[in-house]
């Protein structure tokens, strides 16, 4: 086991070079790998697990759905059409293309992520399914590349547990949304303090695991944030698909998948 250095900078580096090692696998034509997985995972077939139709992984250009989600924030996100949609570490671009075609062409859907090979291969896709309502911006999510007060809702799936500093993202995701804005996210969270030997590890930190903040931090983090409407719902079930991410770890008795919601004050 590697043991997981503190700094911050340490931490997303390593985040981004393993997602970044995804995006260039993926794009040889491979499979995918699952969030916390380091074994080869179908995308669609992961997909379906977390909540996902058939419909929207036929929605979507080749590619784009890397299977690298733990929920469904689209069943959450109650998109409407004309929103300004922004999604936190949107990977292949698969939650950005299903939010375009709810928002419409009087929408605009906006793609966040730290890594250059993601964007670049979001944009690919955006390009392949001809998108005109949908872009990506290269930036770390504690420091949104976007304007304040600009989003009608921030969508999220897997990511912020990856976040070293998950205060300084909401503090953004409140700085960008709109007054009346909503959060609509899908996350691993921790239903019970990690064990050392998980937190220490760095892989299960880029893992979607050793990241996990406990759902009473998450909803005092979000708090203070300036949100209101804070819910956190667990997906108990989610602990079936969780277990193999780090099989034989016992990993799923930490952790699970949860809907985060939250509102901005009007």
């Amino acid at each position: 086991m590697k043991a997981m250095k503190t700094d911050h900078d340490e931490i997303r580096k390593n985040v981004r070079s393993r997602y970044a090692e995804i995006a260039k696998t993926n794009n040889k034509g491979c499979c995918s790998t699952s969030c916390g997985s380091s074994f080869p995972a179908n995308g669609a077939d992961v997909s379906a697990r977390v909540g996902y139709s058939t419909k929207d992984m036929q929605a979507v250009p080749e590619g784009s759905n890397m299977g690298l989600g733990c929920g469904n924030p689209q069943a959450i996100a109650n998109l409407k059409e004309g929103e300004v949609v922004l999604d936190l570490g949107s990977g292949g671009g698969f939650d950005c293309f299903l939010a375009a075609r709810k928002v419409g062409a009087s929408g605009r859907v906006i793609g966040i992520d730290m890594t250059p090979e993601m964007v670049s291969k979001a944009r690919e896709n955006t390009v392949k399914g001809k998108y005109k309502n949908v872009e990506f911006r290269l930036g770390e999510i504690e420091h949104l590349p976007v304007a304040d007060n600009s989003a009608d809702i921030i969508i999220s799936n897997c990511v912020i547990n990856l976040s070293p500093d998950k205060k300084q993202v909401f503090r953004e995701a409140y700085r960008v949304l709109k007054p009346g804005g909503r959060l609509a996210i899908s996350d691993v969270v921790a239903v019970k303090k990690l064990p050392d030997q998980i937190k220490k590890d760095l892989a299960a930190y880029s893992g979607c695991v050793a990241g996990a903040a406990l759902v009473s931090d998450v909803k005092t983090m979000l708090s203070e944030a300036g949100f209101s409407s804070v819910k956190v719902d667990i997906n108990e079930a989610s602990r079936e698909f969780i277990k193999d991410w780090f099989p034989g770890s016992g990993v799923e008795a930490y952790v699970a998948s949860a809907k985060i919601e939250a509102v901005k004050g009007e």
